[in-house]
């Protein structure tokens, strides 16, 4: 599949918020009806499905009504679903659309179909054959939204429609008739599913003064994906340094609160094989009998995840000479809220690591960073957060906000280029 756009890691506030934007975007908010009378073209109710196998086929019943007074001369039906669905067998007469995920809304599959045949009015008509639909190994809480129009929709401008190769289908008469009530329906698919999440933390070693890199992980070793929307439970990773420690630079997406670092997820680790990697610069301040820290889920009631072995680990620290002090360093270092500034102004990385089935790549690095991996000791390099030159600080603040100020404006203009062509995905 090719590979997702962009992707992004933000807070929980900011998802949320961006979650409610895009299922206003996708339709999922019923629009004011009053006493409007329904559209000519309209479809059967379609109820949620439940209780679906992944692997198996999803059951989706499609009814087309004229509630209008002349004849319909060509139709076009839209399909569209989240990543835990696909099409596998996609008629001649339908085009099929992969689309990558951006703007924090999930990729999707969008295929379109053409019915050149007269509909007329009051009366109701089927596919002749439904059009298929499959429950991927992965699927677990899935939408589709089914929409119905007397013009030919267009497709997403992000990728290339290909054209189906099963045999062509029909629109044949109900015998049992049927109402139609809406152009398009929200079609909630939830799977019987269940999605792993797991964290690793780090073994550090080093002598008092030396600067080291910890690297701690999250990822959801699925089967299940988890779409990261309203009403969905929510987890962060919380980081507790070990004592004798303190932060040079956090990861640029984990924030202090009192003494641990509290780090966001982006939609996408939430997936499935997908890991977002969190990598700190500390100091070694003093060498600390037994010294330890931990990496662990800030939600660790998931229904979704049974396993609760791996949603904490251990964050280890060897110190070589000197001699044992007392219980020392803190998780900000001398200065909790620097510790947090330092990470937007230094931008450290914040990548995700190992692409996914979708084939998703990791994300970029910000700034600029000594080099180690975990527990490889560095002299020199960083200034301790606490030491940061007071003169430097308003410039690298206001860069931080020109990215924000530049993330923001993608956002829009991307939305901006979004299409209402009879589904709720709205050209995502």
């Amino acid at each position: 599949m090719p590979t997702p756009p962009y992707r992004r890691r933000v807070s929980r506030s900011a998802v949320a918020t961006l979650g409610a934007a895009g299922l206003v975007a996708l339709g999922a908010a019923p629009a004011a009806v009053g006493d409007e009378p329904p559209p000519s073209l309209a479809l059967g109710d379609i109820k949620p499905i439940t209780g679906v196998k992944p692997g198996s086929p999803v059951d989706l019943p499609v009814t087309v009504v004229n509630n209008g007074t002349t004849t319909v001369d060509k139709v076009w039906i839209k399909y569209t679903a989240t990543r835990g669905l696909a099409f596998p067998e996609v008629p001649s007469n339908c085009v099929k659309q992969y689309v990558g995920a951006y703007d924090e809304m999930p990729e999707r599959w969008i295929a379109i179909c053409a019915f050149d045949q007269a509909v007329k009015p009051g009366v109701a008509y089927t596919p002749q054959k439904p059009f298929a639909v499959k429950a991927e190994k992965h699927a677990f809480d899935d939408e589709m939204w089914v929409g119905v129009t007397d013009y030919e929709p267009s497709p997403d401008e992000n990728s290339t429609p290909v054209p189906g190769t099963a045999p062509e289908i029909e629109l044949i008469e109900s015998p049992a008739g049927g109402t139609g009530s809406a152009d398009r329906f929200r079609v909630p698919v939830t799977s019987v599913n269940t999605a792993d999440y797991e964290v690793t933390g780090a073994a550090l070693r080093g002598k008092p003064g030396d600067t080291v890199t910890m690297k701690v992980t999250f990822t959801n070793t699925g089967p299940g994906w988890v779409w990261s929307k309203p009403g969905t439970p929510w987890t962060s990773v919380v980081v507790t340094l070990p004592a004798g420690t303190s932060v040079v630079k956090p990861d640029f997406y984990c924030k202090v609160k009192g003494k641990v670092y509290d780090c966001g997820l982006t939609t996408r680790p939430q997936e499935h094989l997908e890991t977002a990697t969190f990598t700190f610069k500390l100091k070694i301040d003093k060498k600390v009998a037994g010294a330890k820290g931990s990496v662990a889920l800030s939600n660790r009631k998931l229904p979704f995840d049974p396993d609760k072995s791996n949603d904490t680990a251990p964050i280890t620290l060897e110190v070589a000479g000197g001699e044992p002090g007392g219980t020392g360093g803190t998780a900000g270092g001398s200065d909790g809220g620097s510790g947090s500034t330092g990470g937007s102004s230094g931008g450290s990385t914040g990548s995700t690591g190992s692409t996914g089935s979708t084939g998703g790549s990791s994300g970029s690095t910000g700034g600029s960073s000594s080099t180690g991996g975990a527990g490889t000791a560095t002299t020199g390099g960083n200034l301790a957060t606490t030491g940061s030159s007071s003169a430097t600080l308003p410039i690298a603040g206001a860069a931080a906000a020109a990215v924000v100020m530049g993330a923001g404006t993608i956002l829009v203009v991307r939305r901006r280029r979004a299409r209402h062509d009879g589904d709720g995905f709205s050209g995502r």
